[in-house]
């Protein structure tokens, strides 16, 4: 990317965010940004508009709840094609040269920090790599702890896999959404200690294996960096091993707290999108599980959907799109026998 176009995609001719650049204060120049594009972009301005008309519902399960977000805006998102042939055939919105006239960012390293115009959260932000290279966690591991760290005062931050809720499979890209608007932020706690099985614990780090009956959890809460990107590796190691797809699928939602640890929860994937969102007419169910739905917060862009949603389905679409519990318990021994 020349400097140029870098100069003309970023928004820091604001003297404001500029001062928060230079306090290293990001989470505060990623609010005003936001501020901003509300004012100049129409597209973003309309999407954070329809927020005021969502409608939303809880559903309780033991020790923990979903909510079901009916959120028209984000129609094309859920619905999107990622085969391979789509991909290839349609322009990568992420790239700089394919953005709106309108759409701003904020140049962090080698990432651009961009308001999402379809939000889920009341602040929604993608944080999509200057180079158009694949979705993948292998080697940008250390920058989502990074992002999570530098946002942490307001935002966690998520990573979709390419084959299990990236719209856009083909560029390199994690999402921040505004912290606790996800159940599985304030809950999970609670969710650890009752259903949580401790792997391994030393003074910087702990390891959990967590089953709430619906979703399959692998947990790293440490403070230290080199130490968690350690244990990451192994853990990608060990996931992969016998896998012949490009990257194991999986979700992780990353925060970092005024403690100063992180804590990292990847959610061990089998399926992309669960047998009812094939079906014909009346009988398909417009849903496309990721990072924040299996953080408790669940999206549909029908509002048919929304109202056919209840605990019943909802766990049958979660163990049919987790991993199994053989599966699950191998992996458990198998990290075990190398941490």
């Amino acid at each position: 990317m020349h400097e140029k176009m870098i100069e003309e995609v970023t928004a820091n001719k604001d003297t404001i965010i500029n001062e928060y650049i230079g306090q290293n204060n990001l989470g505060e120049a990623a609010k005003r940004l936001l501020e901003l594009q509300k004012k100049s972009w129409q597209t973003l301005s309309s999407g954070y508009n329809s927020l005021k008309f969502i409608k939303t519902k809880v559903i309780p399960f033991d020790a923990f709840n979903f909510a079901i977000q009916y959120n028209p805006g984000r129609y094309i998102s859920t619905s999107a094609m990622v085969d391979e042939k789509s991909i290839t055939n349609r322009k990568c919105f992420l790239c700089e040269k394919n953005l709106p006239d309108q759409q701003k960012g904020i140049l962090i390293n080698d990432y651009i920090l961009l308001a999402n115009p379809y939000p889920i959260f009341p602040e929604h932000f993608t944080i999509t790599h200057k180079i158009h290279k694949d979705q993948s966690i292998k080697n940008s591991f250390g920058d989502l702890l990074f992002f999570s760290k530098i946002f942490s005062k307001f935002y966690t931050i998520f990573y979709n896999g390419p084959g299990c809720g990236a719209s856009a499979p083909d560029h390199l890209h994690f999402q921040a959404g505004s912290k606790f608007s996800m159940p599985l932020d304030n809950e999970y706690d609670t969710i650890k200690n009752k259903y949580g099985a401790l792997l391994s614990n030393t003074n910087d780090r702990s390891l959990y294996f967590v089953d709430d009956g619906m979703r399959k959890i692998f947990a790293i809460e440490g403070n230290e960096e080199k130490n968690i990107m350690n244990i990451f590796n192994l853990f990608l190691e060990v996931y992969s091993s016998g896998s012949n797809i490009y990257e194991p699928m999986m979700n992780i939602l990353c925060s970092y707290n005024e403690a100063k640890v992180w804590r990292v929860l990847i959610m061990l994937r089998a399926k992309h999108r669960p047998e009812e969102f094939y079906n014909k007419g009346e009988e398909r169910i417009l849903f496309s599980p990721a990072a924040c739905d299996y953080g408790g917060l669940c999206i549909t862009p029908l509002e048919k959907d929304f109202e056919r949603f209840n605990s019943r389905l909802l766990n049958k679409i979660f163990k049919e799109t987790s991993i199994s519990q053989a599966i699950f318990q191998k992996l458990k021994e198998d990290l075990q026998s190398k941490i």
